[in-house]
């Protein structure tokens, strides 16, 4: 008989999607912080995005964000609601909704976008600036 090989122990601390999901859950309690309940992370992704590209369809939108279909298609309801967004139909595309920022939309981004920045020197500030651009150059390999 041979012996058995073991493979070494799972040590759930040790790995990577476990540290990544405890420094983006450590995140988003800084950025909910901030922002006093007022906006999520996935609502603030939707409205600054529509403020850098501006009108694109709910679909672009989501994969601009990272949000699938479903997840994106609440966030743009929630946001609707309450003034921040409006939906259209496409002009050259009956099928496709657009979205854009109202001006209470846009009012808002002003408003909270040096707290979204705030959420990142917090979330960074126990690395010095070459870790942090370390950080980011690995984090973008990953992507």
């Amino acid at each position: 008989m041979s012996p058995r090989k073991t493979s070494p122990p799972y040590v759930l601390d040790d790995q990577i999607g476990f540290v990544l999901r405890q420094v983006n859950q450590r995140h988003v309690a800084i950025f909910e912080g901030l922002m006093g309940g007022d906006l999520t992370p996935t609502q603030w992704a939707a409205l600054s995005k529509l403020a850098e590209v501006g009108s694109c369809s709910q679909n672009q939108l989501g994969r601009l964000t990272a949000m699938d279909v479903a997840t994106i298609k609440g966030v743009i309801d929630r946001l609707t609601l309450r003034g921040l967004t409006k939906t259209n139909p496409d002009p050259d595309d009956g099928r496709r909704l657009l979205v854009t920022l109202t001006p209470a939309g846009r009012q808002k981004v002003t408003k909270v976008v040096a707290k979204a920045f705030r959420a990142t020197e917090d979330t960074l500030a126990p690395l010095d600036p070459a870790e942090r651009q370390t950080l980011k150059a690995l984090l973008e390999k990953l992507r």
